[in-house]
């Protein structure tokens, strides 16, 4: 295992570490509130599974994007579960459980949606495109399903254990994301500066972007449900895209790229999180 491997390595412990944090915290409320409102479920699963790949199907059919930038794109635009948003729905004024049950039902339906999508976007690009559903399993499994229920059962047998265990697992998590992710920016800076060109970033943005108005268009009339979908729809699992790409190409270098949509992700998710906090500020009438 090299250096690069001990840091991805890290990433996904510090994501398993923070979806713990998450069963920690959860109640059976929590999963039955996506449940209970079916017309959120299905928008929801439009915007992410439907919407948002046809975006990417125009992307790639009328811009001349590198290989790897195509790739990225279309993994990133299959691979329906975000990462780490609890924490960013809570930020723009979002529902927790909302967010919290939409984690869990992407990550059990993208084990079926993955390989079709997959297998569509072949079809349409007469492009080799297979996805491995053991590998989609082991991801989905052991950085989101086997810790998420972990955390839930440490709070039903073990409470106290669970209220002394939230704050340092949280901040041990917190701790390992960052570092690994400055060590892979570092690493590899010259690399995302020389895949910033060809439309790159410009097809990056407007995946983002669109994620962002799709998301908050079908998560209305509430606006603490467009916040939560709108970060969901422009955020998806790095891991499960670089699994997809890297399957699918295994000479091409993924990590670059990927590495560039998360910076421009975080980036453009800021001004949009900052405007939903003012929203929700003016209305609830806080100064």
């Amino acid at each position: 295992m090299d250096a690069r491997d001990l840091i991805l390595l890290a990433l996904k412990c510090a994501i398993a570490a923070t979806v713990f944090t998450y069963g920690l915290q959860a109640t059976r409320d929590d999963f039955l509130y996506i449940a209970h409102r079916p017309g959120l479920l299905l928008r929801s699963l439009v915007a992410m599974l439907v919407i948002m790949p046809l975006i990417v199907v125009a992307c790639v059919y009328y811009l001349d994007l590198p290989q790897p930038t195509a790739v990225v794109l279309v993994a990133l635009a299959i691979s329906p579960v975000p990462p780490l948003l609890p924490r960013k729905h809570k930020k723009a004024g979002g529902v927790a459980p909302y967010g919290l049950g939409l984690l869990v039902v992407l990550a059990l339906v993208s084990i079926v949606t993955v390989p079709l999508s997959a297998a569509l976007l072949d079809w349409l690009f007469a492009r080799a495109m297979r996805v491995a559903p053991f590998a989609l399993v082991k991801i989905v499994l052991t950085m989101i399903i086997a810790p998420l229920a972990a955390g839930l059962l440490v709070s039903k047998l073990m409470p106290r254990a669970a209220h002394y265990l939230l704050t340092p697992v949280r901040r041990v998590a917190t701790l390992l994301l960052f570092a690994g992710a400055l060590v892979l920016l570092a690493g590899t800076w010259h690399a995302i500066w020389s895949a910033t060109g060809h439309w790159t970033v410009l097809a990056i943005v407007a995946f983002v972007l669109a994620g962002l108005v799709v998301g908050h268009s079908l998560g209305g009339p509430e606006p603490e449900h467009a916040s939560v979908l709108a970060l969901s729809t422009a955020s998806r699992h790095p891991a499960i895209a670089l699994t997809i790409s890297a399957m699918n190409f295994p000479g091409e270098q993924f990590a670059p790229t990927l590495v560039l949509y998360l910076i421009l992700c975080t980036l453009l998710a800021i001004p949009y999180v900052k405007w939903q906090r003012s929203r929700s500020a003016l209305s609830s009438g806080t100064p």
